[in-house]
């Protein structure tokens, strides 16, 4: 079955956001092409800095608690964790959630991005994650990002590229 399930049936989509162009695109093709009614979506954020604070020094290994949707679309809520969040991704998360009954939370990390994605994808039981290309080669792309690290962890990878409408994607285990 695309995109894997577990024993409930209940498939976790992970997305990586950066609010990039790319994390755009392959959150729009996530909702386009691989999500269905019932899906539990984990918007996955990872921030290169902001351990000062001593909330974050605390959520530091395991990030922070997940943030429902409802608690994301507010944008005093989500600058505790140091994210300013994107109206377009609101939308497009909103109006999936609304059509395909999705529910929707968001995870926010401090870190290597690497690291903290396969955290993620193992801590949050992720079957699939989709993230964008940052506009790398196909080579480049799947030896120096995140994806090199999570392929191990999750059953299907997809690497939604900038430059054409076609995922690149690994079938894993």
């Amino acid at each position: 079955m695309a995109g894997g399930a577990d024993a409930d049936g209940e498939r976790r989509i992970g997305v990586a956001m950066d609010y990039s162009a790319s994390s755009k695109r392959a959150l729009e093709w996530a909702v386009r092409n691989l999500l269905r009614r019932g899906d539990t979506v984990v918007v996955l954020h990872v921030q290169r800095h902001g351990g000062e604070d001593a909330k974050h020094a605390v959520w530091a290994k395991s990030g922070s608690p997940l943030i429902p949707l409802s608690e994301y679309r507010e944008p005093e809520v989500m600058k505790n964790y140091g994210v300013t969040c994107d109206a377009e991704v609101l939308d497009m998360l909103d109006t999936a959630a609304r059509q395909l009954e999705l529910k929707v939370v968001a995870k926010v990390y401090w870190g290597d991005a690497r690291e903290k994605l396969c955290d993620a994808v193992e801590e949050q039981r992720i079957d699939t994650i989709v993230m964008g290309s940052r506009g790398l080669g196909t080579i480049q792309r799947y030896h120096t990002t995140p994806s090199k690290c999570c392929s191990g962890h999750v059953r299907f990878l997809v690497i939604v590229s900038q430059s054409t409408k076609s995922p690149v994607a690994a079938c894993i285990k």
